[in-house]
């Protein structure tokens, strides 16, 4: 007997460049779980308006700390996707 696929909301914050690509600082985006930040940032990029301009590998963070793509995120999480820095 299969299992129903269980999905997780996940907050999402953008940053500097990214919140002005998208026209917010934040969004709740639903996935399917088991899933990583990869997976957050592809639904991020198919879903709001805008977001496919951010890169398929951005910086990210979970529950403020930076974690790569393949982090497991769950429901409840955060994960910021911040710019590149640039100093001066």
């Amino acid at each position: 007997m299969e299992r129903p696929a269980l999905s997780g909301t996940i907050r999402v914050r953008f940053f500097a460049r990214y919140a002005e690509l998208v026209g917010r600082a934040e969004a709740a985006v639903a996935v399917s779980l088991p899933a990583t930040v990869g997976d957050v940032v592809r639904r991020v990029r198919e879903q709001l308006p805008g977001a496919r301009a951010i890169p398929e590998r951005p910086l990210a963070a979970v529950n403020l700390h930076h974690a790569k793509l393949d982090a497991s995120v769950g429901d409840g999480d955060e994960v910021a996707l911040l710019p590149p820095i640039a100093g001066g």
